[in-house]
């Protein structure tokens, strides 16, 4: 079987080719160049590297206008409307799978695979994404817009393994950045992160502006509403009460509006842009929900709203509900 595998030149992905080449598949490698600049060329030589320690073809494929297109302006845009957007979900959702899967057939491949902690499985409504092996890097909440003619041709070959094992094996190998530390910084973003990116590219953001309270009292100043996201605790500039938390950011008026742990929380939220795996809505029967990639799943229930949107009900009032993130059934 002929299989493509998105070689990223981490270590997760890397295992993933050695591991279909050691099951007697023909692999090819592509590194999708997403951003120019420094960050880009070091992704495409790891990436050209790990590929010839593993002997197999490699090549690069240019997505930077529409990964622009699709991906960072929406990201800033976002941003001018005080949400907090999730730019890898919306990469994988508009550029990554389609690209990879368009490319796999141009190929001649019959499979696309990613280094990604996930898994598909079979079940009675077809195929279904499920968590990967290893919860504590499970990134299934990043891909749940994949539908069953897009599971069809994927494949997770590190799903069923844990962290470390996929190390070990790295170094078994010799692959380069077998030990290298995980990024945690948009690929975009440059050295001083997402921050940075916004001042430069949203210049509005960096205006200074109020800390207000529930009731619109000024409390406190700010120097940029890019600096703070909703539930944040750490470097409000307010002085005296109890600890306070950010609930709402308006970059229009460059205001950012804080309030008690209790006016924090939220009995459920809001969903739009919904993409159900299996086709159709799941049953409502034991639904658990994450709200943001490292937060814990919390038991909820569904509810039809209007003009194709849901609504998310917790059993028990979460903190730090997020506009613009996703929330993953």
């Amino acid at each position: 079987m002929r299989v493509l595998v998105a070689l990223s030149g981490g270590v997760d992905s890397s295992v993933a080719a050695a591991l279909l080449a050691e099951a007697g598949h023909e692999v090819a490698g592509v590194t999708l160049v997403q951003w120019a600049g420094p960050a880009g060329a070091a992704v495409a030589v790891e990436a050209a590297a790990a590929a010839a320690r593993l002997g197999v073809r490699h090549h690069l494929l240019d997505v930077g206008p529409a990964f622009r297109r699709e991906v960072v302006e929406p990201f800033a845009a976002a941003y001018r409307r005080g949400l907090t957007p999730n730019p890898c979900v919306e990469c994988n959702r508009r550029v990554r799978f389609g690209v990879l899967l368009e490319e796999a057939v141009r190929l001649g491949c019959d499979l696309v695979a990613t280094g990604h902690y996930a898994r598909v499985g079979r079940g009675p409504n077809g195929l279904q994404l499920l968590r990967g092996a290893d919860r504590g890097k499970d990134q299934s909440y990043f891909l749940f817009m994949l539908g069953q003619g897009q599971l069809a041709r994927l494949a997770f070959p590190v799903g069923e393994m844990g962290k470390e094992e996929v190390r070990r094996r790295a170094r078994a190998l010799g692959l380069p950045g077998a030990d290298r530390p995980e990024s945690q910084d948009l690929c975009f973003a440059g050295p001083g992160g997402y921050r940075a990116f916004l001042r430069a590219h949203l210049p509005e953001a960096a205006r200074p502006g109020p800390i207000v309270d529930t009731s619109g009292r000024e409390i406190g100043r700010h120097a940029g509403v890019e600096g703070f996201t909703i539930g944040q605790r750490r470097g409000l500039s307010v002085a005296g009460g109890g600890p306070r938390y950010v609930l709402a950011i308006d970059p229009a008026d460059a205001t950012v509006v804080v309030g008690s742990l209790a006016d924090l929380e939220a009995g459920g939220c809001r969903v739009g842009q919904v993409s159900w795996v299996a086709g159709a809505p799941p049953a409502d029967d034991g639904l658990e929900v994450k709200l943001r990639h490292r937060s814990p799943s919390v038991a909820a229930c569904l509810e039809p709203a209007e003009a194709g949107e849901w609504v998310v009900r917790f059993t028990e009032p979460q903190p730090a509900v997020t506009p613009g993130q996703a929330a993953v059934l």
